[in-house]
């Protein structure tokens, strides 16, 4: 914690403050530009998760389209290939430098206590929370100071307080603290006598020395998501040659995997990401009709997993090793957890460079890792593809009451149109929601933020905007039973929708209605018009 002898240094600096400088957040110092932001970035560094957790090998998940900025087209907009991670970078660092963003961000400057001043008295602050039912949440900038934040610089290791109106939190839930695994007494990582590292310490190491880490080592990698999928490849073409060896992916949950975005020759976003395709699945706040209609739409909702499914089995090796999941594709897709394959990953597993193994637990002994069937795998190297804990990270900084309130009962962060916690005052997280393009749903949700902060319109009452976060909740639980991921991709057009009317837009924003129905939505469809 920050000295309170720092206490009488505060540094009056902004209205607004931003803390991250990854995409949300370099999307907010533009969208915010006009109240002079500043924005504190830990590293020397923007790109957030791009530029820190990322591999060799890492790529982006979707077209170039389907990832710029509403006014910033990617250069080639139209290559179908999937740009990399350095790609991805380049693109970042020219909005930024387009639209000015750099001089509002403060490098190696990592915030390490919040306080809230808003209401001093805890007493006030308890009988806020408790009558939320009749309380309006009020203007993002009150006219004085709500938030005091204490930033320590990497290279002096000076502490600097700041005070702030409004705060933007946009550290995400991806990067800086990894989600580990627990084991029983005397089976953790302790007794193995190789390697352990968390994909996120992988990231961390250079080419050669990743290279030199994986290079005839016996390779165990725990998961089956994206990052454990690229780590699995990585492995794979360091252990070319015959005194190569090969890599095993321990998986304990199965998940759907993609080759590219056609499905027997149909582009994919007709399945799911047109104002057509979504008229299928539930969505919050739908009237009467369409609750009553829906059932009968069911069918066709069933068969369109199946189809997408049928195509993955017949062109993926699912079935010969083991990899086809329970559950249906659209519990996947409506999780944010499909993952693109790379070209040569199944080809590795031809040449039995990459090896499964399911298991439900797992622990180490000191030569590997052993499962609950007894078997044991030998491993030099064990890799965790284990996720992140991105709530620990804001509660670590948050202070009480609201660090307590941060999450419900349900490990979920309440956020009203996936920005705004009801009983947070005057903060704001970005990039805590998911979709199939987290680039366009963190700028239009900026873009709100910006109006919200101009007081275009007001935000609803707390009791309201509680009653619409746990309807997006519901729907999210009887959709998949991944619902913590907080995922829309289901219904992200009627949720853009939604915050189109809360800023005025007009909610549909095609040139007709065929490509209304039928067109894909994406950044390019919310530029603000006002703006060009």
């Amino acid at each position: 914690m920050a000295s309170d002898q720092n206490q009488s240094h505060i540094h009056l600096a902004s209205k607004v403050g931003v803390i991250g400088a990854g995409i949300s957040g370099i999307a907010a110092a533009k969208q915010l530009s006009g109240y002079s932001p500043v924005v504190f970035e830990a590293t020397d560094s923007i790109g957030g998760v791009w530029k820190h957790c990322s591999f060799t090998s890492t790529k982006l998940q979707t077209p170039r389209c389907d990832y710029e900025f509403s006014d910033y087209p990617w250069p080639e907009r139209d290559n179908s290939t999937f740009p990399s991670h350095v790609e991805i970078l380049e693109y970042l660092h020219g909005y930024a430098t387009h639209f000015d963003v750099l001089k509002f961000i403060k490098f190696n400057s990592r915030v390490i206590e919040i306080r809230y001043v808003g209401d001093r008295s805890t007493d006030n602050i308890q009988h806020k929370l408790s009558s939320k039912t009749s309380t309006e949440y009020g203007n993002l900038l009150k006219g004085h100071p709500v938030w005091e934040v204490a930033i320590e610089n990497n290279q002096s290791q000076t502490v600097q307080w700041y005070a702030f109106e409004f705060l933007v939190v946009c550290i995400g839930k991806y990067g800086d603290i990894p989600k580990m695994p627990s084991f029983p007494p005397n089976k953790g990582q302790e007794v193995f006598q190789g390697k352990v590292l968390h994909s996120l310490d992988y990231s961390k190491l250079d080419k050669e020395t990743s290279r030199a880490l994986l290079k005839g080592k016996k390779v165990a990698i725990v998961g089956y998501k994206k990052s454990a999928i690229d780590l699995a490849v990585e492995c794979a073409v360091a252990n070319q040659g015959p005194d190569g060896q090969s890599c095993t992916m321990v998986i304990r949950t199965l998940h759907w995997t993609v080759p590219s975005y056609r499905i027997w020759g149909l582009p994919f976003f007709l399945f799911y990401s047109t104002r057509s395709s979504q008229f299928l699945h539930e969505r919050p706040n739908q009237n009467l009709f369409r609750t009553l209609f829906l059932p009968l739409l069911s069918p066709m909702q069933r068969a369109i997993s199946k189809f997408i499914e049928s195509y993955l089995v017949w062109k993926l090796p699912l079935v010969k090793y083991g990899l086809k999941p329970d559950h249906p594709f659209v519990e996947d897709y409506a999780s944010c957890q499909m993952a693109i394959l790379p070209e040569n990953f199944f080809a590795e597993a031809d040449k039995g460079k990459i090896e499964f193994k399911k298991t439900s637990k797992w622990w180490f002994w000191n030569g590997g890792i052993e499962f609950e069937d007894n078997t044991r795998l030998e491993a030099d190297v064990v890799l965790l593809a284990t996720g992140y804990d991105g709530k620990k990270k804001l509660q670590a900084v948050l202070p009480e009451p609201f660090r307590s309130l941060l999450v419900d009962s349900s490990g979920i962060m309440p956020l009203y149109r996936g920005t705004i916690h009801p009983l947070i005052p005057n903060m704001a997280f970005v990039g805590y929601i998911e979709s199939v393009s987290n680039l366009h749903t963190a700028e239009l949700r900026c873009t709100w933020l910006a109006k919200l902060a101009d007081n275009v319109f007001k935000l609803p009452s707390i009791e309201k905007m509680l009653t619409q976060v746990t309807e997006e909740m519901q729907v999210m639980k009887r959709t998949t039973r991944f619902y913590k991921r907080h995922c829309i991709s289901t219904f992200s057009i009627n949720h853009s929708d939604e915050i189109c009317e809360e800023m005025g837009w007009n909610a549909w924003r095609k040139k007709n209605w065929l490509s209304e129905a039928f067109s894909p939505y994406n950044s390019e469809d919310y530029i603000d018009e006002k703006e060009n």
